[in-house]
């Protein structure tokens, strides 16, 4: 690129996997029951590449390793191989045995909508300015997904 170019945000993307169980209080089909799925997360920033000759992040918006790490924090520690429940679920759930070890409540229903949203909530404090949180799309199966854009 020429010291004369103009810099260009560009959009960096990265995909994450995991594996989560939930059940929809109250749904009134098959999603009422507990239920897992292998999710699909693609995690989009935007921002200027960094101009820096010699810095190690030179070129980038954001290093994919610091995204992952970021990811691996936020979702894939908290989600993966857990059940998620609404709150209302607490009561009917025995949490001394290890079979629920990893479950958690949620004062929203836990669908896919939702558990994107409470991503985007996670992620975007933990985001350096210089690479905002453009999109975020979580898949639930191969057919259905919920897709969060921000619009600023």
């Amino acid at each position: 690129m020429s010291s004369e170019a103009l810099p260009a945000r560009v959009r960096v993307s990265k995909r994450f996997f995991f594996e989560l169980a939930h059940a929809l209080s109250g749904h009134d089909g098959t999603c009422a029951g507990v239920h897992g799925h292998s999710y699909v997360l693609d995690v989009t920033l935007i921002g200027f590449p960094r101009a820096g000759t010699g810095h190690p992040k030179d070129g980038m918006v954001m290093d994919f390793a610091d995204l992952k790490r970021i990811v691996q924090e936020v979702v894939i520690d908290r989600y993966d191989h857990a059940l998620l429940l609404h709150e209302c679920e607490m009561d009917r759930i025995d949490l001394d045995g290890t079979i629920f070890a990893r479950t958690t409540f949620t004062p929203w229903q836990p669908t896919c909508e939702n558990i994107l949203l409470d991503i985007v909530a996670r992620m975007r404090p933990l985001l350096a300015e210089e690479a905002r949180l453009s999109a975020v799309l979580l898949k639930e199966t191969a057919t259905s997904w919920a897709e969060w854009e921000d619009r600023e």
